[in-house]
């Protein structure tokens, strides 16, 4: 087993270096990777080195080597947080998201006075007493809090990026791969808690391979989107098309409001703004001639629904009135459905079952 985890050290390494290769000398690429998933992997790189250089023992049997990449550890969750801010708010970089990294230089300080400065005699007493381990204790659930703090802080940016973006656009974007890789992270996490209690309250559940089996995940997870990053480069450029939502811009009175919910109830019906399948909000707000937090505020108002359930109800009307003429007999429903303006086959069958409480196929079966 530990054979097998060493090869996958060796695998994790030598994968980092070869991305930042491709980073440093190809400004193509360089342009499809998110710079923080970039500064990921250079992170990631920094906590394999001391394990490489440790398993290897082109250095001697050395164990502050693998205490070196203890260096990485309070870098992990605050790029995870940036990355995740600049992807889905489209937060350009400033001097001010270094202070997020303070901690980490304090922290490194403390491990490298802890762990790497004392001499071996100085270790062994320590260890002997019982010492070493309460210091170890301290600086892993340092790591921890900190790590935890940052992937809850994340997953909110996450939560109310997919809350807003169905305010913004009609259509569904691919957003599950980012979620999938918070969880990812988020299991991670938890194991590393479980095995922070393990070792806390003394219990043999876990050992040290099991802290190298989280490592590595982590690592593997890191490298799998920047991969697919480089593979996808539109993957997290999707907050561009979010504007800010601000009601406090809105001055319609309430009569107003009323008269402008019956102009854009003849707007959908007259022109089927809807059909566009990459409809936004603002550019339904131009065709009304209002501004995009005065359509919002209607939405909100005096239709009770946010701007995605509202195309897509009008889609779903369209996609009835087309499923009743001959042209049906030869498409699908997907194939209608994109007739109405839909774009993505499980928001179609969502959305049809939202409103009409049943399948496509099941609401024609009765009919």
């Amino acid at each position: 087993m530990q054979s097998f985890l060493n090869q996958l050290v060796y695998f994790g390494y030598f994968q980092s270096l070869f991305l930042l290769f491709i980073y440093v000398f190809s400004p193509k690429k360089r342009k499809t990777i998110n710079k923080y998933i970039a500064f990921l992997v250079l992170v990631l790189s920094i906590g394999l080195t001391g394990r490489v250089l440790y398993i290897s023992g082109f250095f001697g049997d050395n164990y502050r080597w693998v205490t070196f990449s203890e260096f990485s550890t309070l870098l992990f969750g605050a790029t995870i947080y940036l990355f995740t801010r600049s992807s889905l708010l489209n937060k350009p970089f400033s001097k001010k998201e270094l202070l997020h990294y303070l901690p980490a230089v304090i922290y490194n300080l403390g491990v490298t006075i802890a762990f790497i400065i004392p001499s071996d005699d100085i270790l062994k007493i320590r260890i002997q007493s019982g010492l070493q381990f309460r210091i170890t204790l301290i600086f892993i659930a340092i790591g921890l809090a900190f790590n935890i703090t940052y992937w809850i802080k994340s997953l909110m940016i996450f939560l109310k990026f997919k809350k807003d973006i169905q305010n913004e656009i009609s259509y569904y974007i691919k957003s599950q791969f980012f979620l999938n890789f918070l969880i990812a992270i988020g299991i991670c996490l938890l194991c590393w808690f479980l095995m922070f209690l393990n070792w806390l309250l003394d219990y043999e559940l876990f050992n040290r391979v099991s802290w190298q089996v989280i490592w590595i995940s982590i690592a593997l997870i890191i490298l799998f989107i920047t991969f697919y990053g480089m593979k996808e480069p539109d993957l997290f450029k999707v907050s561009n098309i979010i504007t800010p939502k601000k009601y406090l811009q809105s001055k319609l009175s309430h009569s107003q409001l009323d008269d402008l919910k019956s102009q854009l109830d003849d707007l959908m019906i007259e022109t089927k703004p809807y059909l566009n399948r990459k409809l936004l909000k603002s550019e339904l707000a131009e065709m009304l001639g209002v501004s995009n937090p005065e359509i919002a505020r209607l939405l909100n108002e005096r239709i009770g629904m946010n701007f995605f359930e509202y195309v897509n109800y009008y889609r779903i009307k369209e996609f009835i009135d087309l499923a009743k003429t001959d042209q049906a007999k030869n498409m699908t429903f997907f194939g209608l459905a994109q007739e109405a303006g839909f774009n993505s086959k499980t928001t179609f069958n969502k959305s049809f079952k939202d409103l009409m409480g049943t399948t496509p196929k099941e609401y024609f079966s009765n009919l």
